[in-house]
């Protein structure tokens, strides 16, 4: 008897086991997944900081995460598997600052970040003048007068003069811009066009440089490089026009996918660049998700605010909710305004590029359409300037409670000015790579003093409360994410040192920094920015864990997969 008994548990038990399988196969029948992840690493980045094993997509959003067993029983015959092997899984990174259209219009023009100075400049340009048409545009992007390996000769404030550009192109105009977007060097053609000579004036939150004969240099600072670019219409027709900017977005889109960013927060284009995005959406030819910020002016705001403001348009493919400002240069240029002058440069204080009755129309203008403000502010003088006018209008506004207004950079800041960041509720969208990128020389411009005080304080901003974001401002700098998240966990320079390094992030606050923060910055927190059920699908595989490795490993780390809205966007070959 009791062996009869024993038998028959044994045979309950199989029986038991066969009607879970049959359970689990009739789940899977009825309501399969799309895609699973299996058998890895996912950091969800939620509340919790959840960590799992696997993870299942239905449709656009995810469904179930978990386990590899509890997964299990999400895949059906059509479901799309992918064995992570181990490998870290993350939501994709959301690009808190970048210039969309500007990615891809950099990569059509001369990349001028490789030339290890002036000379190999002007040699690159006398190539492309060789076979270029006599009056065709000479353009490039991304020189840096203080990475250059030697400075040149002759020189003004350390920047050359356009001699030597002018001999090797007499029959093009150039325009060459600064890494910064915030300067840019002229040729003796293009300053003939632009009718910069001796006497122009310059213009409002601009310079004209100039030598000690008045003559200008070639460098036109801040606003006044519209007067150069203004004389170059570029593409003749529409039709040109339209091809130039498809080619533009098709290959941004490609270089923000292969880097693992599903959702783009684009700092500033005009409204006809948005209208012309908006199409591309329509169109289902935009694979990334754009956020989208309008830089024009208040006349036009007025006109066009109420009809262009759209939330998740094209299936959460679009949303333009976001004015953009600049109220000052760049720490590179010598245009970021400053409360005291710069330590290299005791005659200069930097620039204010718009008059701070204008910014506070717009800042009406934001309030009565519901739009974030999104103000670029690098020194600390502008930066006060900012918080003064937020703080303004939140007191006008006090029926406002969540407003979320923004200071792209936030570079330099006054120690009284940083505890009103999180006071006021206003929002640090910071780029970590900005600190590595400029620290060799930020010194320089502003002290040891100033730059130990307020320069990329990522952890006084946050110990006062604020919310603090990640992005790269391409393509100001490369738009990889990697790189950026890097710069914020080690802060080490190209010489080993490192700046400042109390200021460093830990990883997952770095990591969140360029997920959920930046989601909750475009009041998307409940769709993306973590990897939860009921939230889009979107994600990021990558090759090494970035959470655990070695420090000095993180910059080799690949993206392996870029998932967006469950569909596998990118996938490295």
């Amino acid at each position: 008897m009791k062996r009869l008994a024993h038998g028959t548990f044994v045979l309950l038990a199989i029986f038991a086991l066969i009607l879970s399988g049959c359970e689990n196969t009739a789940s899977t029948v009825d309501d399969p997944a799309d895609l699973v992840l299996l058998n890895g690493k996912i950091v969800t980045v939620d509340e919790k900081e959840t960590e799992a094993q696997a993870l299942a997509v239905k449709g656009d959003k995810i469904v179930a995460v978990g386990t590899d067993e509890e997964i299990q029983k999400y895949v059906g015959p059509e479901t799309e598997k992918i064995d992570l092997e181990g490998r870290l899984a993350i939501p994709g990174f959301n690009e808190g600052h970048g210039h969309f259209m500007g990615i891809g219009n950099a990569k059509m023009i001369l990349d001028l970040t490789t030339p290890k100075n002036w000379d190999e400049i002007v040699a690159m340009v006398g190539e492309a003048a060789k076979k270029a048409k006599p009056g065709e545009w000479i353009t490039g992007r991304g020189w840096h007068q203080d990475k250059w390996d030697k400075k040149p000769e002759p020189a003004v404030e350390g920047l050359p003069v356009h001699d030597k550009l002018s001999e090797v192109s007499p029959d093009n105009p150039v325009i060459l811009t600064h890494a910064s977007g915030h300067g840019s060097f002229a040729n003796a053609k293009a300053m003939e066009l632009a009718n910069i000579d001796s006497s122009t004036k310059d213009p409002a939150g601009g310079e004209i440089l100039r030598d000690a004969e008045g003559n200008p240099t070639g460098f036109v600072r801040e606003t006044a490089q519209g007067l150069v670019s203004s004389a170059n219409i570029g593409p003749a027709t529409d039709e040109e026009r339209d091809a130039n900017m498809r080619e533009a977005a098709e290959l941004a889109a490609k270089e923000v996918l292969e880097n693992g960013i599903t959702t783009f927060h684009d700092a500033g284009s005009s409204y006809g660049v948005v209208e012309f995005l908006r199409k591309l959406v329509d169109e289902g030819k935009m694979p990334v998700r754009l956020w989208m910020m309008i830089r024009d002016s208040n006349e036009n705001h007025e006109k066009n605010l109420a009809s262009t403001r759209v939330i998740g348009h094209g299936n959460n493919m679009l949303t333009v909710r976001a004015i953009k400002l600049s109220i000052d240069g760049a720490l590179g240029s010598r245009g970021a305004w400053l409360l005291e002058p710069y330590s290299d440069a005791p005659e200069l204080s930097g620039l204010n590029l718009i008059p701070i009755e204008s910014a506070k129309k717009t800042a009406e203008l934001a309030v009565a359409n519901d739009y974030q403000l999104c103000i670029h502010a690098i020194g600390d003088r502008a930066n006060r300037e900012v918080l003064d006018i937020f703080e303004e209008a939140y007191k006008a506004n006090e029926d406002k409670k969540d407003l979320r207004w923004r200071i792209e950079h936030a570079q330099h800041l006054h120690p009284d000015d940083i505890p009103r960041f999180g006071k006021l509720g206003v929002i640090a969208s910071m780029q970590g790579v900005h600190c590595t990128s400029d620290g060799t020389w930020v010194p320089d411009r502003l002290g040891d003093k100033r730059s130990e005080e307020g320069a990329y304080v990522w952890q006084k901003l946050m110990q006062s409360g604020a919310l603090v974001t990640n992005g790269t401002d391409a393509p100001v700098e490369d738009v990889s994410p990697i790189a950026s998240y890097y710069s914020t966990v080690s802060r080490k320079l190209n010489d080993g040192s490192v700046f400042y390094p109390d200021q460093k992030m830990s990883r997952m606050e770095a990591l969140r920094s360029y997920t959920i923060n930046v989601a909750k910055s475009g009041f998307e927190e409940e769709i993306k920015g973590s990897l939860e059920p009921g939230k889009l699908a979107d994600i990021v595989v990558l090759s090494k864990d970035i959470l655990t490795v070695p420090e000095d490993e993180i910059p080799s780390t690949e993206v392996l997969y870029t998932i967006v809205g469950g569909k596998i966007a990118y996938r490295k070959q």
